[in-house]
């Protein structure tokens, strides 16, 4: 006997999730287990979450911000910290997601142009 037709498209599907308000949805980057030091971090169950990431969406913002000239500081593709106790962890087809407020990000890692000093 066959799957029935509408679960294997149910299956197939994919999402996508759309942030309200000023809310953030954040890929979780892997830490590097390997320290400047050499040392090597095994994967624990007491280790924190991920404090890094990148933005997959962000949320249209607050009513009052358009009023007020306020934009929405951040934009998908950034990689952003955030601190361990920022926003809920979600699974979205199998993959993990935080969801948070933008003022719960605590900024945004920028690649500096050649080298200090100079």
């Amino acid at each position: 006997m066959s799957a029935h037709p509408s679960r294997q498209r149910l299956e197939s599907v994919r999402h996508k999730l759309r942030p309200l308000f000023d809310q953030v949805v954040v890929k979780e980057l892997d830490q590097d287990r390997v320290r400047r030091s050499g040392l090597v971090v095994p994967p624990g169950t007491n280790e924190p979450p991920p404090q890094q990431g990148i933005v997959l969406a962000v949320g249209p913002g607050l009513d009052w911000w358009e009023q007020a000239g306020v934009e929405m500081p951040i934009q998908p593709g950034d990689h952003v910290v955030f601190p361990a106790s920022a926003g809920v962890w979600v699974e979205v087809d199998e993959e993990r997601l935080l969801v948070c407020r933008v003022g719960e990000i605590l900024g945004v890692l920028e690649t500096l142009e050649g080298e200090p000093g100079d």
